[in-house]
């Protein structure tokens, strides 16, 4: 007897190899699952079972034994394994009743015994003799294991079995490499949480530090940043503050610093005075329709409505030309709309005898995509338009400073500060004008036209940004709680800024 073992992906496939090797009428004598994979099944053709069957089993009870022949491939035994083991092609269902059949121990083809009469029984009629069957011995492992898999399975058949294990594919490969990415995450993000805290335990050591050996510039750090000072101005003012000079003497010093250190247009050459084309821009919001109609007043006022002219691009807001239309019909100054470069070259060539052309633009975030298709038109070639850029003094100084990064594209001739009477505190506006060296030329703190238009006047403003605030405030800071907010600022600024030249 052969007993043959076949390898397959699943049950199905390795009953299909049974089948098509030994028959459907072949008996199974086990099967398992292999660790790598797939099943394993060890079975034994139908026709060496009927040789067993067949062969001469010895006396018993010295009863002669009559001759049985092999059974014919029709008897119920050969029905009984082919109902159980044959698996149809066409029912997909019967392979799960065959593993639920052969999980449980076969009916063992093991050595068949003549069943003995009880004792106390009368003897019984004669029956038909069936010869005991010899038992198929179960493979000894010792000499199992000199048949390998491989003597008994055909070629296509290990082809099969190797084709159907799992390999690793892209997909794997990507998985791993995205939990590489996931952990070199986590990774920066536990390094940049260690930086932030060391960036800040060390701003709260220097803080403790200036507290100690100098407080007197402390107490001038201190106030200037209650006053919405950046700390990369106040830094640069404490470093040329003598020494010897107490916290008063050193903010009086501190707004003498600033004074001179703040740009701002001298009487006589503003805008009003020497003429010329201006475009006023800025975001949205910040006056500059307002704007353009003082400064027309003022310079209708001085020159004559015959000297002056205005121009808009503003199309995109509803009622933005009227708007801008009626001003110039009350001062009996000429407005125009222009749409593109070329339009407005046009519009400039035939008012080039005008003493003042002011051209209002569409406000625009400093964010907007179009605001360099709005600087590429002011400032194309053969253009002679200045651009002022309008900064609102409501504004905070982190967004006024990003505000000018993005408009200061190719040059600004200068600024105006706008909104300076509804703002709590003008420290930040003039903070982001002294470290942009941004000349300022007027200032605005109303609605009226024109009285609300002043040029800048640098005491003024300096004395009213260092003014104390007389009510209390919410975000005014207790001394204790300053190192707080010097380790916070630490942390969120990891590179130093460029804050110009500070002239003591």
């Amino acid at each position: 007897m052969i007993v043959k073992k076949f390898y397959g992906t699943n049950t199905r496939d390795a009953l299909r190899q049974v089948r098509d090797a030994l028959g459907p009428d072949a008996l199974i004598l086990a099967n398992r699952q292999i660790a790598g994979g797939g099943v394993e099944i060890m079975a034994v053709s139908d026709t060496d079972v009927a040789t067993l069957t067949t062969a001469p089993s010895g006396t018993l009870n010295n009863r002669p034994k009559p001759v049985v022949s092999a059974p014919p491939a029709d008897t119920p035994r050969g029905r009984q394994l082919q109902n159980t083991y044959a698996l149809p092609d066409d029912d997909p269902g019967d392979a799960d009743a065959f593993v639920t059949a052969i999980s449980s121990p076969p009916p063992a083809p093991a050595r068949t015994t003549v069943p003995q009469e009880p004792a106390s029984k009368p003897p019984a009629a004669p029956m038909p003799f069936t010869p005991p069957k010899l038992a198929v011995e179960p493979p000894v492992p010792a000499k199992e294991s000199k048949t390998e898999p491989t003597l008994n399975v055909k070629p296509a058949q290990r082809y099969v079995v190797e084709q159907d294990a799992p390999k690793p594919n892209g997909a794997g490969k990507a998985a791993k490499a995205d939990d590489s990415v996931e952990q070199m995450q986590s990774i920066m993000s536990e390094l940049k949480a260690l930086r932030t805290l060391m960036e800040g335990q060390l701003a709260g050591f220097a803080w403790s530090d200036m507290q100690k050996h100098a407080p007197a510039k402390l107490e001038v750090f201190r106030r200037m940043l209650s006053f919405g000072f950046s700390p990369a101005l106040c830094r640069q003012l404490l470093e040329h503050i003598p020494a010897n000079y107490d916290a008063d003497t050193g903010l009086r010093w501190v707004r003498a610093a600033l004074q001179r250190n703040l740009p701002v247009i001298a009487a006589g050459d503003d805008l009003i005075e020497s003429g010329g084309i201006y475009a006023l821009v800025g975001p949205t919001g910040v006056g500059k329709t307002t704007t353009v109609a003082k400064l027309a007043a003022r310079c209708t006022l001085k020159h004559g409505a015959s000297k002056v002219a205005l121009i808009t691009t503003d199309s995109y807001r509803i009622g933005a030309h009227d708007q801008l239309r009626i001003y110039g019909k009350i001062l009996g100054v000429p407005v125009y709309s222009v749409k593109d470069e070329s339009d407005l070259q046009l519009t400039l060539s035939d008012l080039g005898n005008r003493f003042m052309v002011l051209i209002d633009t569409v406000g625009m975030s400093q964010r907007d995509k179009r605001l360099t298709e709005q600087i590429a038109m002011l400032t194309s070639p053969g253009t002679t338009v200045r651009r002022i850029l309008l900064l609102s003094a409501t504004a905070q100084g982190s967004t006024l400073d990003d505000v000018v990064r993005c408009y200061q594209a190719d040059g600004l001739s200068g600024c105006i500060l706008t909104k300076i009477d509804e703002a709590a505190l003008l420290g930040d506006s003039l903070d982001v004008i002294i470290r942009h060296r941004l000349t300022l030329h007027y200032v605005t703190n109303g609605q009226r036209v024109p009285e609300d238009l002043h040029l800048a006047n640098p005491l003024y403003l300096l004395d009213r940004a260092l003014r104390m605030m007389q009510d209390p405030s919410a975000y005014v800071l207790r001394p204790d709680e300053y190192p707080l907010q010097a380790a916070a600022r630490a942390s969120a600024v990891s590179s130093p800024l460029d804050v110009g030249g500070i002239h003591g």
